[in-house]
Formats: structure tokens, sequence, C-alpha cells
């Protein structure tokens, strides 16, 4: 199929087969390797990415049902939203760091949504997002620090 979406705010024309997964996509085809795979079934959040600004697991995701929408990833964020990398290293967040892609995009999804969320509705939007180090408790303090610094 022809997939026509907006990738990291760049509009992007390729062929590609319609039920690859959007992670095999973004990682083999587009080398962006930020995303990872943990689990394969939308459980574990290591594969988050932004769908039309929605923290959406893009393991289970097939590339045909984001056509002609925008997607972002960690790369994108990363750059443009410079702030949660920041306050990620301040805070200690990542030990081993192999989920917190996920656990940025889901915390940037969630700040663009509500940008003072209390810390039940943070637990909420983080908790599809396995940290298997249990840095939990920081990583609420870092989305915390980010929303502190944009008011």
């Amino acid at each position: 199929m022809k997939l026509s979406i907006l990738l990291n705010n760049e509009p992007l024309d390729t062929e590609v087969e319609p039920d690859v997964p959007l992670l095999w996509f973004l990682r083999d085809r587009l080398g962006l390797t930020g995303s990872k795979y943990g689990c394969g079934k939308a459980l574990c959040g290591a594969c988050t990415v932004h769908v039309d600004g929605a923290a959406v697991r893009s393991c289970v995701t097939p590339v045909a049902s984001v056509q002609g929408k925008s997607i972002s990833t960690i790369e994108w964020v990363s750059k443009n939203q410079p702030e949660f990398v920041e306050a990620w290293q301040d805070l200690n967040v990542a030990q081993c760091g192999f989920c917190q892609p996920g656990q940025i995009m889901s915390a940037s999804a969630l700040l663009a949504q509500n940008s003072n969320p209390s810390d039940d509705e943070i637990d909420r939007a983080m908790s599809g997002n396995i940290c298997r180090c249990g840095t939990y408790m920081r990583i609420r303090s870092a989305i915390h620090r980010v929303a502190e610094g944009r008011r």
C-alpha cells in the first residue's frame, strides 16, 4: 500500500505492507530505533509513540491504521521537548533506560492534555508503561517537574 503520513513533522510517502506493525516500520525501514520492542502485545509501553497526539503502542498498530495521520517518535520529542530529557536526567529516573522512551512519550501525551496532573492522574496515564527497574516515583517526580516548568 502507499502510506502517506506526517512523521515527526515531515511528510512521508512510501510503499509498505499494510499489516506491518508501526514499530517495525519505524525501526527497520526508517532507522528510528528509539521506540523499543518489549512485549509485542501492548502490555509494557516500551514501543509508545504519538498518533495524532495520543500515546499508542506501536508494536500492535498496523501501519495501515495510521494512513494520513501525524506520528511523533521519541526522536522528535527529545529534540523538541528537551524538558523531558532534562527532568529525567536531573532526577536520575533511568536505571537501565530501556523503557524510558515509552515513559517519556506517555508523559508527553499526558501533559499535552493535562498541564497540571495530580499523582493519581499521572499514575493512571502511566499505568500502561512498565519499568522493570521500578523508578515509578522518580518518573512521577519528573512529570511534575516538567509540568511545573511549563507553567
